[in-house]
């Protein structure tokens, strides 16, 4: 029985080109925030960046490996960082889970939604399958 003892760290650089939109990403940084929709953020885009918040629970994550940048959403800094645990409410319990219960929405079909809406999507997904 052959053994494979090669590092898998190579191999997850070329996975991770693979699950890369970089266009996709920053036309959603173009966006307001998702929870402007939800009953308003405050952000104004031309102060504070929007950033592209990984939505993890979509399924497909891998050791050294985030979720395709399809499963993504635009979120504030501040939301983005509440998200994670960082601040706010959910200190040390961070996590998509409880921050979908706490605002009321799936994060997985909104990411969908955006991906859908994208106008390079058709392009993107003819050269790269």
């Amino acid at each position: 029985m052959a053994v494979n003892v090669s590092s898998r760290r190579k191999n997850s650089h070329r996975a991770q080109k693979e699950r890369s939109c970089e266009p996709f990403k920053q036309w959603l940084r173009g966006r307001p925030c998702f929870l402007e929709s939800k009953g308003g953020c405050g952000l104004i885009p031309e102060r504070k960046p929007v950033e592209f918040a990984h939505v993890d629970c979509a399924g497909g994550k891998g050791m050294s490996l985030k979720v395709g940048d399809w499963n993504g959403l635009p979120l504030c800094p501040r939301h983005h960082d509440e998200q994670h645990g960082q601040i706010g409410s959910f200190r040390s319990r961070g996590g998509w889970k409880t921050f979908q219960l706490k605002y009321g929405f799936d994060a997985v079909a909104v990411a969908a939604e955006y991906w859908r809406k994208w106008p390079g999507r058709s392009r993107w997904e003819a050269d790269n399958g």
